[in-house]
């Protein structure tokens, strides 16, 4: 069965036509990038990849999307358009579709996506677990979490929003952080660190910690300093991003189950050769008590270079193949 795949976000959204069979992805074709500040809506730009296309759409639609799926009415965070489900069928002339969020999407390529697509970043060099559960877990515009659930007659995934949980320092660069980050949110969850954004936060407390004038520049502009190597202080930021990141996926691993995690997401990709020389692993294990275990938990990057697309498609397929 052949569908347009959507991937969803703040900035861009992707399309792609796919071919499903018996609850998995057959293939997916190549992607079409559009900006979403260029279109007035999900269907003008779903127009535009059809023209793009040059034929007749598939009536059917897998689309990821970067907010929770729910209700009446999806506004997303980060993007101005609006969606109504109910009206999907008529305004994108489909017969069936399936809405997922961003990250469950992501938790479908997973449990889908071929061994080649992982990289490994620490713990036992061992493929992920047949059985138990999968940590997905990626910073981007925000921080994302899902669960894959694998048991004996397939998968689950279970879409959620840990990203919201409250941020832990551990040592006194991140008091200083936290308490930079309470003068503008009353409550600092994770993503407030650990997402793309949250950048700007660990550079400016970095400068003020070292007596420097407090630049106002955009998180944009430093994690290109950083990943360049050209700024000592960027650098040091960058380093503290990937510390942070290691203990809040540890913390979710405890708390789905400490099987194995998933670094996902364009940043997660992004900063792969990073975290292995970081301090992420050290960061990741240092649960007290629960060190041991923690060392037995693979980590790996998923390096599939269209997740969101593929993972849409694959939810599709599970649903149709029930």
């Amino acid at each position: 069965m052949q569908l347009v795949s959507v991937d969803l976000g703040g900035t861009h959204a992707r399309f792609a036509l796919a071919e499903v069979a018996e609850g998995c992805v057959v293939s997916l074709g190549e992607p079409v990038t559009l900006k979403t500040a260029e279109y007035a809506s999900l269907q003008t730009a779903w127009e535009a990849f059809g023209q793009h296309v040059g034929t007749p759409l598939p009536r059917a639609a897998a689309i990821g999307i970067a907010s929770p799926i729910g209700g009446e009415l999806i506004k997303m965070t980060n993007n101005p358009w609006i969606i109504r489900p109910a009206l999907i069928p008529e305004r994108l002339n489909v017969d069936s579709y399936v809405l997922i969020n961003d990250f469950g999407a992501i938790g479908h390529a997973v449990a889908q996506v071929a061994p080649e697509h992982f990289t490994h970043v620490c713990g036992p060099d061992v493929a992920l677990p047949q059985s138990g559960s999968i940590t997905v877990c990626g910073p981007g515009t925000g921080l994302g979490v899902a669960q894959v659930l694998r048991v004996k007659d397939g998968y689950h995934v279970i879409e959620t929003e840990g990203g919201h949980q409250d941020f832990a320092p551990l040592d006194g660069i991140e008091d200083a952080l936290l308490k930079r980050l309470r003068k503008t949110f009353t409550r600092v969850s994770m993503e407030r660190v650990v997402a793309g954004p949250g950048i700007v936060a660990i550079y400016q407390t970095l400068a003020e910690i070292e007596g420097r004038a407090i630049q106002q520049i955009d998180d944009k502009a430093i994690w290109t300093l950083a990943l360049e190597g050209g700024d000592s202080l960027a650098l040091a930021a960058l380093d503290r991003f990937c510390l942070a990141l290691g203990a809040v996926a540890g913390d979710l691993a405890l708390a789905h189950g400490p099987n194995a995690v998933v670094i996902a997401g364009g940043l997660g990709l992004r900063l792969k050769d990073r975290l292995l020389q970081s301090g992420f692993e050290q960061r990741f294990t240092a649960k007290g008590r629960f060190q041991g275990l923690m060392k037995s938990v693979p980590v790996k990057i998923i390096t599939h270079p269209q997740p969101g697309l593929f993972g849409a498609a694959a939810a599709f397929a599970q649903e149709h193949a029930r």
